[in-house]
């Protein structure tokens, strides 16, 4: 082969490499503009919180380091402040800001952080502990940059979307990957699953949770609640809460303050393909119940423990996990038709959806929500049957920061077994026994702490 036939290859071949490079970087996304556009409306959330409200340790020196011996000798009077930070958005002109309830739980002052620096304190309009949403607004002094929702269902899995937030404080970072699947069923501290959670492997650490999640038209798919992690940090596994829910959750925070869910009555389990023949089933699908509380409207439609649920107002039920979603968007007092799977035949029934919040356990009693203040500054709900070192009594959900019980040395954890003198052994008996108090008053309280029994007196002042 001639010199100049190898210089002419050579030639074709760079030719060929300097076309390829521009379409190899025409291939990926470019992200700049989304960014660009999107990033004025995202807010970082600092929170100041005290001790007692974050964990029932609340000492000023480490409460390892003291012997055992002498750990109940010391009720802690005086805590510090301390602070947390998350991320958010903007969603209106006006101020209000979404973010994660995690986030603000329990916080005594919120501050927010605009992309201009300025800061604001936020009043708090709402949360919701189940989807992990709040809802938060600020007042300035001009028109803040916000971002809109965008459209329900409008997310493929594979799809590439980015994330805007403060991870470890480091504001306004930003972070791609895809869409790795949705619907996931992921249950929360109350053992609920109402949430059907986007994957994606973003890299999400924390101070990334409350920020929004954009593909790449630049539109709001979520909010980044969640991830997994063995370091602390991101493995490739985060979870957001897709936009349709964060639309709904928020709009009744904004309406109302709280918000109302469908609730059904059953317990359920996921149908392998071994139960799914036994049961008659082609194929493993729908959600076997295999508990019906009573007087639920389950219950009143006829369901059993047993049945096989396929479809829920229509809904075609592929997997279990799918149930809670269909049944928590519906709005309670909705009339409902089920189709479900009984002696290895089909079967209709139609009932009325009930208020989550309003649900009755087996007994039909009305469950616990120990999230109402009580007016001494505790929020207290019955204890558990297995709690050990009391076999009746509240416990200590939450201590309002500077209020009478504060003041008097509660913690988070505390069980209250008496109030002057009078046995407590259920919330109702709590209820009274604070109502019966009379301003002012030292009334002693027998209280259980890490299996302890001591006396502190309730001032009031």
């Amino acid at each position: 082969m001639t010199m100049k036939k190898i210089l002419s290859r050579y030639k074709v071949i760079a030719i060929l490499w300097w076309l390829c490079v521009p379409l190899t970087a025409w291939a990926l996304p470019d992200f700049t503009e989304i960014v660009k556009e999107n990033s004025p409306p995202v807010v970082k959330i600092i929170t100041t919180y005290s001790n007692n409200n974050r964990s029932p340790e609340r000492y000023l020196f480490g409460e390892r380091d003291l012997p055992e011996a002498f750990r109940d000798f010391f009720t802690p009077r005086r805590y510090r402040q301390q602070q947390a930070s998350g991320s958010g958005f903007i969603i209106s002109q006006d101020g209000y800001i979404v973010t994660n309830y995690h986030i603000v739980e329990n916080a005594d002052k919120i501050t927010v952080r605009l992309f201009d620096q300025m800061e604001y304190v936020a009043q708090m309009i709402g949360t919701d502990q189940t989807s992990d949403l709040a809802l938060l607004k600020i007042k300035a002094d001009k028109d803040l940059p916000h971002l809109q929702l965008g459209e329900p269902d409008a997310l493929e899995v594979g799809e590439w979307v980015i994330a805007i937030g403060s991870p470890f404080g480091l504001d306004y970072s930003v972070a791609a990957g895809i869409v790795s699947a949705k619907g996931r069923s992921l249950p929360n501290e109350q053992n609920q699953n109402y949430v059907p959670f986007i994957q994606t492997d973003v890299a999400i650490n924390p101070g990334n949770s409350g920020g929004p999640l954009f593909n790449l038209k630049g539109e709001l798919v979520g909010v980044n609640s969640q991830i997994y992690t063995r370091s602390g940090g991101s493995i490739g596994l985060s979870f957001a809460i897709p936009v349709e829910v964060v639309r709904d959750v928020i709009g009744q925070l904004r309406s109302h303050g709280s918000v109302r869910r469908g609730w059904l009555g059953v317990g359920i389990q996921a149908v392998s393909n071994d139960l799914a023949e036994s049961f008659g089933l082609s194929k493993a699908q729908g959600a076997l119940v295999t508990e019906v509380f009573d007087q639920s409207p389950a219950d009143l439609a006829g369901l059993r423990s047993g049945d096989i649920i396929l479809y829920f107002n229509g809904k075609k039920i592929e997997h279990s996990g799918q149930l809670p979603h269909f049944v928590g968007a519906t709005k309670p007092g909705a009339r409902v038709g089920l189709l479900v799977v009984r002696d290895k035949k089909k079967k209709r029934f139609t009932t009325t959806i009930a208020n989550l919040d309003e649900r009755t356990t087996q007994n039909g009693t009305q469950q616990n929500r120990p999230d109402e203040e009580t007016g001494v500054g505790l929020v207290v709900e019955n204890i558990p049957d297995d709690r050990s070192g009391a076999r009746h009594g509240v416990i200590v959900h939450r201590v309002i920061s500077n209020s009478v019980a504060d003041r008097s040395g509660f913690i988070v954890g505390d069980i209250i077994v008496e109030i002057g003198g009078q046995k407590i052994q259920h919330r109702k008996d709590f209820d009274r026994s604070v109502v019966r108090i009379k301003n002012p008053s030292k009334i002693p309280v027998k209280i259980i702490r890490n299996q302890s029994t001591l006396y502190l007196s309730l001032v009031v002042e």
